[in-house]
C-alpha cells in the first residue's frame, strides 16, 4: 500500500480547494437565479438575496406558464432545436466520412477550402440577401439551413473516423462485399456513439440559445424562439429600471418583471441543463479521441 507523503497530501488539498472555488464560481450564478426567481422581487431588488431565497413565492412561473405567447416560443424553440439539430448532425455525418476515406481523390483540398470559410466569409447582408432570394424568411429553414452545418465540428468527426475507428474493421467489411454506405451506417456509426453525443450537446445548444437568426430572418412574431421573448422580458426590464424612479406603478411593474426575468431564464436552460447528464458519459470521451489525435 503506497504511503502518501506531506507533499502529495498538500498537493491534494490544494487541488481540491481550486476545483471548489472553480465550481462554485461557475454554478454560484446559476443558484443565484433559481432562489431570485422564486423570492420576493423586492428583496431582491434591495440586494438582500445572495444566499438563501427571502419568502417563495413562485407567481413569476404560473405567469410564465400562463402567457400563451411565450409558450408559444418554448415550443418553437424546441422545434427548432430538434430539427435543426437533426439536419447538422446528418449534413456533419456525411460531409465527415468521405473526407475521412483515405482512397477519396483531392480531400486534403476539399477540407482546407472548408477551412477556409471558417476564417473568411461572405457577411451578413449577401447571406440575408441569399436567404430572402430562396424565400426562407419567416420560415423555419431561415434558422436551420444557414447554419445545416459547422467546419469545426466535420473535422472533429472526421478525425474521429480516422483514428476512432479501427481500419481493420472496415477492410474486412469491404472484403466481405460491403460498400461505404453500409460500412457507415453498420459499422462506423454504432461505433461512433461517443462522438455522435457531442455533437448532439454541442447543437442542440446552440439552437437553444440562439437569437440572432431569428432576429434578423424572422418578422412573424408566431413564428419567435423562446430567446426573443426572453430578450424583450430583459430590455423591457432595463426600460422600467431607468424610468422606475418617476412612476409608482412602475416600480410595481418593474418587480413583477424581475420575477418573471429570473424565472424565464430558468425555464429556457431547464432542457439543457436535463440533457447534458445523459450525454455526460460521451462527452470527455468524444472530445477527447475526436480532437486531440490527428
Amino acid at each position: 500500500m503506497n504511503h502518501q507523503t506531506f507533499g502529495d497530501r498538500l498537493f491534494g488539498l490544494l487541488n481540491a480547494g481550486c476545483l471548489a472555488l472553480v465550481a462554485f464560481i461557475v454554478l454560484y450564478p446559476l443558484y443565484f437565479v433559481l432562489i431570485a426567481s422564486v423570492s420576493d422581487a423586492a428583496a431582491v431588488l434591495n440586494g438582500d438575496v445572495w444566499l438563501l431565497p427571502e419568502g417563495l413565492h413562485f407567481e413569476a412561473y404560473l405567469k410564465i406558464l400562463g402567457q400563451n405567447e411565450l409558450m408559444h416560443g418554448y415550443g418553437n424553440t424546441i422545434l427548432y432545436t430538434v430539427l435543426g439539430t437533426a439536419v447538422n448532425i446528418v449534413m456533419t455525418v456525411l460531409a465527415a466520412y468521405p473526407l475521412s476515406r483515405p482512397q477519396l481523390f483531392g480531400r486534403n483540398v476539399i477540407t482546407a477550402m472548408m477551412v477556409f470559410t471558417m476564417f473568411f466569409s461572405g457577411g451578413l447582408i449577401p447571406t440575408y440577401l441569399l436567404v430572402k432570394q430562396l424565400g426562407m424568411l419567416d420560415t423555419v429553414w431561415a434558422l436551420v439551413v444557414p447554419g445545416a452545418v459547422s467546419v469545426y465540428n466535420i473535422i472533429i468527426m472526421r478525425t474521429f473516423f480516422q483514428t476512432g475507428i479501427p481500419k481493420e474493421v472496415q477492410e474486412a467489411a469491404l472484403i466481405d462485399g460491403c460498400n461505404d454506405f453500409h460500412i457507415l451506417r453498420k459499422i462506423v456509426l454504432p461505433l461512433s456513439m461517443p462522438i455522435i453525443a457531442v455533437m448532439i450537446l454541442l447543437y442542440s445548444v446552440g439552437h437553444w440559445n440562439s437569437y440572432f437568426s431569428a432576429l434578423i430572418y424572422l418578422s412573424d412574431r408566431s413564428m419567435y424562439p423562446l430567446q426573443l421573448f426572453l430578450r424583450e422580458l430583459l430590455v423591457l426590464n432595463q426600460t422600467f429600471e431607468t424610468i422606475a424612479y418617476f412612476d409608482e406603478d412602475i416600480t410595481k411593474r418593474m418587480m413583477e418583471a424581475e420575477s418573471i426575468k429570473y424565472a424565464a431564464v430558468i425555464v429556457a436552460n431547464l432542457p439543457v441543463l436535463l440533457l447534458y447528464p445523459f450525454l455526460q458519459k460521451y462527452f470527455a470521451k468524444g472530445m477527447l479521441v475526436g480532437a486531440i489525435k490527428g
